[in-house]
């Protein structure tokens, strides 16, 4: 069985409506508004609701703390707007997006694009002993090409089962080489893919140390939620545990960060605006 989550102070979740725009008067309505509000943040869901931690998207549009996804999405205008959001956001390629660390849908903020890679993506030297072969041919195509349609790409690439061509999209993705640019409704519904180097070269070949990257992944989390809980920075992002502890251990010796418990931080006073009491009390 999995942890219960331990329960977040009230204030520090009036921080978080604050930061995470779970408030109406932070509503996210506008593709400008959301560039901005993912460039606040630094990394955000796409459509996960109040279920699960960390700033959403889907939650900014509906400007509560509450949000639920519904069952029929279609029907529904904050789930319509968030959907319509997320595919001008593509179309537009400011933020980073992309199925992202076991599978998480995420934009990430152009300043946090190259800690990102640094913990998940691939470099291309060793791209044999890591991509699948249905990946390999895959990116082959798109190298030549650059961008290309769903359905073209799986006729080029060879990569004709539905399934398996999914299977190697998502595995290049995750990897931090393939993405998303445009999305079409008519004739029929297809995803054009390009290389994510091509839309965001400086950050993609920026180097960035590992320990850099845990630090500064944690230090944009702890920075809209005020104080984060055992095992929640990695729930949101995909690190490992140990890694997500890497990050704000220093945090914690830069004084930006507070220990108060085993696996539970929080902002510095200075940071915070406030004194937050502690978790362990």
């Amino acid at each position: 069985m999995s942890e219960p989550r331990p329960p977040i102070p009230p204030e520090i979740e009036d921080f978080r409506d604050a930061a995470w725009h779970r408030e109406g008067t932070r509503q996210v309505e506008t593709a400008l508004d959301a560039e901005r509000f993912i460039e606040g943040v630094g990394f955000a869901a796409c459509l996960s609701d109040q279920r699960k931690p960390g700033p959403s998207l889907y939650v900014a549009v509906c400007g509560r703390r509450d949000a639920v996804m519904p069952r029929n999405v279609q029907k529904d205008p904050e789930a319509s707007l968030t959907w319509v959001l997320k595919d001008e956001l593509v179309r537009r390629g400011r933020v980073y997006y992309a199925r992202l660390a076991r599978g998480r849908t995420m934009f990430v903020a152009p300043r946090l694009i190259s800690h990102f890679h640094a913990v998940w993506g691939i470099r291309r030297g060793d791209e044999p002993g890591r991509l699948s072969r249905n990946a390999q041919a895959v990116l082959r195509v798109l190298r030549t090409e650059w961008e290309m349609s769903t359905g073209d790409l799986r006729d080029e690439s060879g990569v004709k089962d539905r399934k398996a061509f999914t299977a190697a999209m998502d595995e290049l993705q995750a990897a931090m080489i393939v993405i998303p640019s445009a999305v079409y409704y008519q004739p029929k519904f297809t995803y054009v893919w390009s290389l994510g180097i091509g839309r965001f070269p400086e950050a993609l070949r920026r180097r960035v140390g590992r320990d850099t990257a845990f630090r500064e992944i944690a230090r944009a989390f702890l920075a809209g939620a005020g104080l984060t809980v055992p095992g929640e920075l990695a729930r949101v992002t995909g690190l490992s545990r140990p890694d997500a502890g890497r990050g704000h251990h220093a945090l914690v010796a830069e004084g930006y960060a507070v220990r108060t418990a085993r696996g539970t931080y929080r902002l510095a006073d200075a940071q915070l605006g406030y004194s937050a009491p502690s978790a362990a009390g």
